[in-house]
């Protein structure tokens, strides 16, 4: 019955969202509202059937319906019914129904939550959508169907992937995968004021809605994914270079430089065309996350395993691509900004390198990820692309990225004089020199983290002292600093809810920098009751313990950790192994403070009690985590409504029908 039941709801889906696409586009040629209209109400009811079809393929879990191929190879008896959701995304046929879900979801908001300047442009928009809606209904339909069957039934199923069996993976790939088809929404905006021929900004306040909301997605998703590398992959860090991790950081180095350049356009009518490149490159990037996701020929332990649908994404992938970039320079004589540049020494110059920085770092990281394909394919040869690579061609340029970053808020607009931006940086600069002196005075002598934690220091104060400026002024007309404080944020929330997201990346800057210098490593081979130091600790093995159950094997060690004499934890590593799957899945044992982690791994446990560790002092790992809290609520305060437009909001839905929607020429 689920089987049926999904297998409708998929089918319908597919035909609400062709609805959606043809009636979208024949209204609009033939200038008949009505159909326009019926178009975009198919748009709100295509979540209904996917939504059936998710509770079916959700339920035949629960229930143990090994009649469902899928169900039978991601999920068994043992499984705790908490990872049932885990599950349901855990291989190809289910991730794509998330993805169909999520997407329909998100395109429905932003349909219903289009602001009036894009309505000229939104039938366009909404076909776009639906059309990469089809695209991955037509993959579950043909290639990929979750609620296929199997005969006869088998009493038990395969079991869960057990890498995914981590609090982590209840939001990591969920998120990862919604930012990853998410950026399709920016793109069609794009691509709707493409097609339509308008000439003005209609996209562009839509755009930069969603391009903030799917950046912030993106970033939660790449976080997580993290903090899962760093608690059971046991690497000793949370990030590697891994090729389907650099797949989910390629669409979000775009998508982040869109988010700043948007701005430009906004204040100024410039950059047009950039911004519709952005969105184009970050839409097709994000496709190619996907398709390395689902069977590309990179190895994973992020990917779902070999499949040819990877290279059905990849066709995909390459027409959107085509098909985009064609509409692009279609239009590109129409769509130019009327302004330009009027001076190197301007906030729209330190844009346009964010721009350039951000598009360089992204080709890095996809010639590393692709050049030992080509190499395979046209040498023979098996090349491998690590992380001192990405290292040492990437690193310098996020630090330059840091450098803009402490800078470019504080140069003004249009043009600025040599003696203003001086006076600006004065504070900053002077800031970033005494952290300097600081940090070499403790013993930091390396010349990239100084230059890294100078910035850093510099980009703070330059936003503390912003919020200064502007919290006296407003203290000074009666308010009390908290309540000025606030109203400041309030006042112009955009402009500082991007501050609050800027404090979160020099977190991560000092996070990153910290911890990638400044580590420190150490194997060790400990009987019980024997001791091993490492920094200022000292651990005493207790002993291990091994735990038979149905279907793994569980290994855990105890060990009491000392500062001096006092014992400040117990912490338990071990690992997971798995017969069925020849696998294990490691647990840290991690102690946390905000100055540095204690990250312990057991990598093997000997018949005479003996086990082998290795030890890790991670420094400021902490404030990696942190940093996300500071990009969320950036983006909450940037996205705020303003007050005005909370009051307006019912006033401007009934003017929408009669007013039309402003056009500017470019």
């Amino acid at each position: 019955m689920a089987a049926n039941i999904g297998s409708l709801g998929l089918l319908l889906a597919l035909a609400l969202a062709g609805y959606a696409v043809c009636a979208s586009l024949l209204g609009m040629w033939r200038r008949i509202p009505e159909l326009v209209e019926s178009g975009r109400y198919a748009v709100y009811v295509v979540p209904l059937p996917l939504l059936v079809a998710t509770l079916s393929l959700v339920t035949a879990f629960v229930n143990h319906d090994f009649y469902i191929r899928y169900v039978m190879m991601h999920s068994n008896l043992a499984m705790p019914a908490i990872y049932t959701w885990v599950a349901f995304y855990a291989g190809n046929e289910g991730s794509l129904l998330y993805i169909a879900l999520a997407f329909s979801l998100i395109g429905a908001i932003a349909v219903v939550t289009a602001p009036r300047s894009a309505r000229s442009i939104l039938p366009y928009t909404i076909s776009t959508m639906m059309v990469v809606l089809i695209f991955f209904l037509c993959v579950m339909a043909t290639m990929a169907n979750p609620f296929a069957t199997m005969s006869p039934v088998p009493p038990d199923g395969q079991g869960i992937n057990p890498l995914l069996t981590h609090p982590g993976m209840f939001f990591h790939p969920p998120s990862l995968m919604l930012g990853l088809i998410g950026v399709t929404v920016p793109f069609a905006f794009a691509i709707g004021q493409l097609l339509s021929g308008k000439t003005g900004d209609e996209w562009v306040e839509a755009g930069r809605r969603w391009a903030l909301i799917v950046w912030t997605i993106l970033t939660i998703g790449l976080m997580l994914g993290s903090w899962w590398a760093y608690t059971i992959l046991g690497w000793g860090g949370y990030w590697a270079w891994d090729p389907v991790e650099n797949a989910g950081l390629l669409p979000w180095l775009p998508l982040t430089a869109l988010v700043h350049s948007i701005i430009v356009q906004k204040r100024r009518g410039m950059f047009r065309l950039w911004n519709l490149g952005l969105a184009n490159i970050a839409f097709g990037l994000a496709l190619y996350g996907m398709f390395m996701n689902r069977g590309g020929p990179a190895p994973s332990v992020h990917s779902f395993g070999q499949s040819a649908m990877g290279w059905t994404f990849l066709a995909f992938l390459g027409a959107m691509v085509i098909v985009s970039f064609a509409l692009f320079f279609w239009r590109y004589d129409r769509i130019k900004s009327a302004s330009s540049l009027d001076s190197m020494l301007s906030r729209e110059a330190a844009f346009l390198v964010n721009n350039l920085l951000f598009l360089t770092i992204a080709f890095v990281v996809l010639w590393g990820v692709v050049f030992p394909l080509l190499s395979e394919v046209f040498k023979g040869e098996t090349v491998t692309v690590a992380r001192p690579f990405y290292d040492v061609v990437a690193g310098p340029m996020f630090l330059g990225l840091l450098i803009l970053m402490a800078i470019g808020p504080l140069i003004p607009w249009r043009k600025a004089s040599w003696a203003r931006l001086r006076s600006a940086l004065l504070v900053p600069g002077a800031a970033g020199l005494v952290t300097i002196v600081v940090v070499t005075a403790l013993g930091i002598r390396k010349p990239f983290p100084l230059m890294a934690f100078g910035f850093a220091a510099a980009a703070a104060f330059g936003i503390f002292l912003e919020w200064w400026r502007g919290t006296r002024a407003r203290h000074q007309r009666g308010l009390g600093y908290p309540q000025a404080f606030f109203g400041l944020l309030l006042a112009n929330r955009p402009r500082y809810g991007g501050y609050v997201a800027h404090l979160g990346v020099v977190l991560l800057a000092i996070s990153v920098t910290g911890s990638s210098f400044y580590s420190v490593q150490r194997d060790v081979s400990l009987a019980p009751n024997e001791r091993a130091t490492i920094a200022n600790y000292s651990l005493l093995y207790l002993g291990s313990s091994i735990q038979e159950k149905a279907d793994r094997t569980e290994y855990t060690a105890s060990l009491q950790v000392y500062q001096g004499d006092e014992l400040v934890s117990t912490l338990k590593p071990g690992y997971t192994y798995y017969p069925d799957f020849s696998t294990a899945a490691t647990r840290a044992g991690i102690r946390s403070t905000l100055g540095e982690d204690l990250y312990i791994i057991a990598s093997e446990f000997g018949t005479d009690g003996r086990a082998l560790f290795r030890l890790y002092v991670n420094p400021l790992v902490m404030w990696m985590w942190i940093s996300t809290v500071l990009f969320v609520a950036g983006t909450f305060v940037s996205l705020w409504p303003e007050r005005t437009q909370v009051q307006t909001a019912a006033t401007a839905r009934h003017q929408v029908a009669s007013a039309s929607p402003p056009v500017r020429n470019g």
